[in-house]
């Protein structure tokens, strides 16, 4: 697999080989909200992320193929396998 990058998706994923929330990936990548919110949703459509939510039973993320793309800052996010080799192919 070879995708293409902008420098933004590779910023954004290079914070999140582990799971992050929202606002730390806008602090981490300098960039405003809605910005990142734009490339979240394009990196979760290319399947480089994915979503993940808290759950309470288990004391741990868990993957989430449901999310809500007008509150995509509800979430915390991780770089999918494919995700971290399109960022180590940079």
């Amino acid at each position: 697999m070879n995708q293409e990058l902008t420098e933004l998706e590779y910023r954004i994923l290079d914070s999140l080989y582990f799971v992050e929330p929202f606002d730390h990936i806008v602090a981490e990548c300098g960039e405003k909200p809605a910005i990142v919110s734009d490339v979240i949703e394009q990196l979760l459509h290319k399947k480089l992320i994915v979503p993940m939510r808290w759950d309470e039973e288990k004391s741990d993320y868990v993957s989430s193929f449901m999310y809500d793309r007008d509150d995509l800052n509800a979430f915390s996010y991780m770089a999918t396998k494919e995700g971290l080799m399109a960022h180590n192919s940079k």
